[in-house]
C-alpha cells in the first residue's frame, strides 16, 4: 500500500480538526540506559490514550459523506481499535457495537462502553470475535469497519509524518505490530518524504504470526498465548499489512512478556508515561538491539498507555523474573 504526501496530508487536517498533535521527546535518561539518542513518539497522549483514534477520525469522516443516515456499525477489537471507532462514531451520530474476546481487558471494556457503544464478549481470541463481528454484520445490515483499511492506515500515519518531520536522520524506528496498520503508516509516511529510516517491526514472541510470515514470505497464522501484550495479539496476519512490511520494512523482532515487562518499568522510571504491553514494545525491542543501535538516532513508537491498573501494578513491583498477573 503506497499513499502520496498529499493522502496524508489530507488525513492530517482531518485529525487535526478534532485533536493536535502529539509530542516526541528526547527523554535524557533514557538515552543514558542504551546508550544512544531515544526519541519517543507519545501516542499515549491522544484522547483515547493511544494512536488508533487517527484512523478511525479519517475513516468516518468519509464514511459519514458516502454514506448518510447509515443505520450502525460493528467491528472487533482487543480495545483501541474500539475506542477510535466508538469515538469517531459518537462524533458523527452513528450508533456503534463492538466485539471483544472473553477475557478482554476490564479497563477497556469500561472506556469504549463510556463511549456510548454496545460491547459484545464473544470468542477466545481476536480472530474468533472478527469472525461473530462479520457474522452480526450481516445479520444486523450494519456497516463493517474493518481493521486495516487503506482509511485507517492513511490516519494513523499522520503520527509518523509527525514524527519524521520533527525530528530529522532518524536512522532506525521501532514500531509495534498489532494488525499492522501502524507500521504500514509509518512505510508510507517515509516513502512520501523520501527517507531512508529503517523501520523495525515488532511483535511478541508470544504472538508471533507477522514474525513467522515474514521470514517465509507467506501468511503463516500461530496461536497467541501473551498475557500482557493484548494489543499485539494477533492469530491471523492481516494479507494487505504483509505486502506492505515485505516491502517496506528491514526486519522484525520478537520480544518477550517478560521483556516487554522490563521495558514498561523502564518507561515510568526516566520518563514517567505510562505504555501498555505493545506500547513498550519498541523500546524493549531497542533494548535487545542495544548494542545494533548504539551511535544512531533511535525513535521509539510508544503507540498506547491503555493497560488495567492491576496489571500495570503487578508489572511495575516485579523486578526480575516471570510476570505473574
Amino acid at each position: 500500500m503506497q499513499l502520496t504526501l498529499n493522502e496524508l496530508e489530507s488525513a492530517g487536517r482531518t485529525v487535526y480538526a478534532v485533536i493536535p498533535p502529539t509530542p516526541q521527546y528526547r527523554w535524557p535518561l533514557l538515552c543514558e540506559r542504551l546508550g544512544t539518542e531515544i526519541w519517543i513518539k507519545h501516542e499515549n497522549h491522544t484522547p483515547v490514550g493511544a494512536f488508533k483514534i487517527r484512523g478511525g477520525l479519517v475513516y468516518f469522516d468519509q464514511l459519514a459523506r458516502s454514506a448518510p443516515g447509515i443505520k450502525g456499525v460493528i467491528s472487533a477489537t482487543r480495545g483501541n481499535h474500539g475506542q477510535s471507532v466508538g469515538y469517531a462514531a459518537r462524533r458523527f451520530g452513528i450508533p456503534a457495537i463492538i466485539v471483544v474476546p472473553h477475557g478482554n481487558s476490564l479497563e477497556k471494556n469500561a472506556a469504549m462502553r463510556a463511549l456510548g457503544v454496545e460491547l459484545i464478549e464473544r470468542g477466545d481470541d481476536f480472530q474468533a470475535a472478527r469472525e461473530y463481528a462479520q457474522t452480526l454484520a450481516g445479520e444486523r445490515e450494519l456497516h463493517l469497519v474493518p481493521s486495516f483499511h487503506r482509511l485507517l492506515v492513511s490516519g494513523v500515519a499522520t503520527y509518523s509524518l509527525e514524527l519524521l518531520r520533527a525530528v530529522p536522520d532518524i536512522d532506525v524506528a521501532y514500531v509495534p505490530i498489532g494488525l499492522g496498520s501502524g507500521i504500514c503508516g509509518m512505510i508510507a509516511a517515509r516513502d512520501a518524504l523520501g527517507l531512508k529510516t529503517e523501520i523495525v517491526g515488532v511483535v511478541s514472541a508470544q504472538a508471533p504470526a507477522y514474525a513467522h510470515s515474514f521470514a517465509a514470505r507467506r501468511l503463516v497464522e500461530h496461536p497467541v498465548t501473551t498475557q500482557i501484550a493484548d494489543g499485539m495479539a494477533c492469530r491471523t496476519p492481516e494479507p494487505g499489512a504483509l505486502e506492505t512490511i515485505w516491502r517496506g520494512v528491514d526486519r522484525i523482532v520478537q520480544v518477550t512478556d517478560d521483556e516487554i515487562a522490563a521495558a514498561m518499568r523502564l518507561l515510568f522510571e526516566c520518563t514517567h508515561n505510562v505504555a501498555e504491553g505493545a506500547g513498550a514494545a519498541g523500546l524493549a525491542a531497542a533494548l535487545q538491539e542495544k548494542s545494533r543501535i548504539v551511535g544512531r538516532r533511535v525513535a521509539i513508537v510508544l503507540s498506547g498507555g491503555n493497560v488495567d491498573r492491576q496489571t500495570y501494578a503487578a508489572v511495575l513491583a516485579k523486578d526480575a523474573g516471570p510476570v505473574e498477573i
